[in-house]
């Protein structure tokens, strides 16, 4: 275990996946293991609109959400390596999936329907949820979204299991991953 705390990637890491994933979550444990500075970016958004992401889908709509999302993970890969949470249709838009393929590693954490389902159940934030059937509205975008998602650098199978072991198998993931933009260098 030690090994893998002696490591520092050579950009930011950016965790996509559906909500319910456990992006925030072990992106604040990764960061800490990685001694680096972590930033969800949704909580960003929130800021830069001064409201809340439910208050933006309702009197904004989703496109002008995504319009600021794009806009506030393109700042965020402008900073020094960091962790970033992505939100879960982050990386659904081209442009910014091709920023973040030029600026970042992304890592889907790939989860199990019924595990989403179950962490998504606990609160009733989520505006593509409210007032709709999780099971159904998660599986329809996991089929949309699962094709995009896999297009990420690295794939992290995570379920069920404690978060600090999601993010032992990323730390792994990482340290053998070869930089495609820097044919010669490592994450190391």
């Amino acid at each position: 275990m030690a090994s893998l705390l002696r490591f520092t990637p050579k950009k930011s890491v950016i965790l996509v996946g559906l909500m319910g994933a456990g992006k925030s979550c072990i992106g604040e444990l990764l960061a800490k293991r990685l001694c680096l500075p972590f930033v969800d970016a949704d909580e960003e958004i929130e800021k830069a609109a001064g409201c809340s992401i439910a208050e933006i889908f309702d009197t904004y709509g989703e496109n002008e959400f995504r319009s600021g999302e794009s806009r506030v993970i393109k700042r965020l890969l402008m900073q020094p390596v960091q962790i970033i949470a992505a939100g879960g249709g982050a990386f659904m838009d081209n442009q910014t999936r091709e920023v973040i393929r030029h600026h970042a590693i992304s890592i889907w954490l790939k989860v199990d329907l019924e595990v989403l389902v179950s962490r998504t159940m606990r609160r009733d934030h989520r505006p593509l949820l409210r007032g709709r059937n999780h099971r159904d509205t998660l599986q329809r975008l996991l089929i949309e979204r699962e094709p995009l998602y896999g297009t990420a650098n690295l794939i992290v199978e995570s379920g069920a299991e404690a978060p600090k072991v999601t993010v032992t198998k990323i730390c792994k993931a990482l340290k053998n991953y070869k930089v495609k933009d820097s044919p010669n260098e490592y994450v190391q």
